[in-house]
């Protein structure tokens, strides 16, 4: 009798396992990896020079700091994506009634940063995080559950409208005085999806108008100072301070971008022609990996400006590919969003990913001189902080949202009896 021959199966390694229980669209985990890996070479570049000088010869420490953030990071996307996003419903009321006071100590208290207080120390890992960027997720989850309940009522102004605005207003005008671009883009994000959520669009303009007013007031701000500067103005915008010290910055920033010139705010024009160098050096196709010399003369070359670094070392053909990356994530969060059966699933994932999109996209318009110096950085690209774990917190929920539709799609029909 012959003896049976007992077959098993090979075994798999642990990467293998673990791709194996990730689930969720497969084009959104490959651009996140994308990206991730087009940051380590980026980051990598942008802080040899100074990594040498600061650390005595060790041009590697940022890199170790960097894959150490993007490690979190993908542990913070797995674990994020395989919670039910139905959950995060949940809990969105208690976060964002915390994010509350967070936002109020922070701009009272916070560590002030670059003439701004926007962050916070944690006392036991002895990091600063930057608040708006937890209020940014909060809001947004909380809008999703607000929208997705009040779609009967939304295009009422009392009942609808006015109750999903409220929160939206508070988180926008507690971020602007220490980070006014961040509140502008937050707001921009928020009402576009309003509008998907099909809210009325004469009430979106009138809360556009609205919003439009201090913006119109700064404008008319930095137009004066250009025509009535001198040796004095110019001294006062580096010594004066505005409310909450903000606004003298606001409208030099403003100054700059419409004027330009040597009466324009030195640093934010110092660091707009280094970055319109470093593209012009870069030409099509790039100085290539590792030979960027505006990193050594370019602030921020690691964060706020490290889209010129690789347009830099990869020209043209490597931005427009960045470019693409990102519009290809945001198709592909329309996707879920067509595809989840429920409202709130399908308006979490399209505004979070409206929110990295409109963030990655006034990154680059920054650096090109299309939009005035802010302070945000480049999604999965920028160097690693608490601003790159929120990310992948974001991209994670989106995930999230991905595999319950894709569960849903596949769920078998349930058997007759014979």
């Amino acid at each position: 009798m012959a003896e049976a021959i007992n077959i098993q199966p090979p075994l798999q390694n642990p990467f293998g396992r673990l791709v194996s229980k990730t689930k969720g669209d497969k084009v959104i985990w490959a651009l996140t990896i994308l990206l991730v890996l087009i940051s380590l070479l980026a980051v990598y570049s942008a802080t040899g020079s100074l990594a040498y000088k600061n650390y005595k010869g060790n041009t590697e420490i940022y890199l170790f700091k960097q894959v150490m953030f993007i490690f979190i990071g993908l542990l913070v996307i797995y674990f994020a994506h395989k919670v039910n996003y139905v959950y995060y419903s949940g809990i969105s009321r208690i976060l964002f009634i915390l994010t509350i006071p967070l936002l109020v100590y922070t701009l009272f208290f916070g560590v002030s940063m670059n003439e701004g207080s926007r962050w916070i120390k944690l006392p036991i890992i002895n990091m600063t995080m930057q608040t708006s960027d937890l209020a940014k997720l909060a809001l947004f989850i909380y809008l999703a559950r607000l929208l997705s309940k009040k779609q009967d009522v939304i295009k009422d102004w009392k009942k609808g409208f006015v109750p999903v605005m409220i929160p939206v207003a508070i988180t926008c005008m507690l971020i602007a005085p220490a980070n006014l671009s961040t509140a502008l883009l937050l707001g921009a994000s928020c009402l576009m999806l309003l509008f998907i959520g099909r809210a009325r669009v004469k009430h979106i303009l009138i809360t556009m108008g609205v919003a439009a007013i201090p913006i119109i007031f700064l404008i008319a701000a930095a137009m004066i100072r250009h025509n009535s500067s001198g040796d004095d103005t110019v001294v006062s915008k580096r010594n004066s301070s505005g409310v909450f010290g903000r606004v003298n910055t606001w409208v030099s920033r403003v100054e700059s971008f419409i004027y330009g010139g040597k009466e324009a705010d030195s640093d934010d024009m110092y660091q707009v022609n280094q970055a319109k160098m470093a593209i012009a050096k870069g030409g099509m196709l790039g100085l290539g990996p590792g030979n960027s010399t505006t990193r050594d003369y370019l602030p921020q070359a690691y964060n706020d400006f490290i889209f010129a670094i690789i347009m830099e070392e990869y020209g043209f053909a490597g931005g427009a590919f960045i470019v693409f990356i990102y519009m290809v994530f945001l198709y592909r969060c329309i996707r879920i969003f067509k595809k989840c059966p429920y409202a709130f699933g399908a308006f979490l994932a399209l505004g979070l990913s409206f929110t990295l999109a409109i963030q990655a996209i006034a990154n680059m318009a920054v650096t090109v001189n299309l939009f005035p110096v802010t302070g945000v950085t480049l999604p999965l690209v920028s160097m690693g902080g608490t601003s790159f774990i929120f990310t992948c917190l974001a991209i994670g929920i989106i995930l999230s949202v991905a595999r319950n539709v894709e569960q849903t799609e596949v769920r078998p029909e349930p058997e007759t009896a014979q």
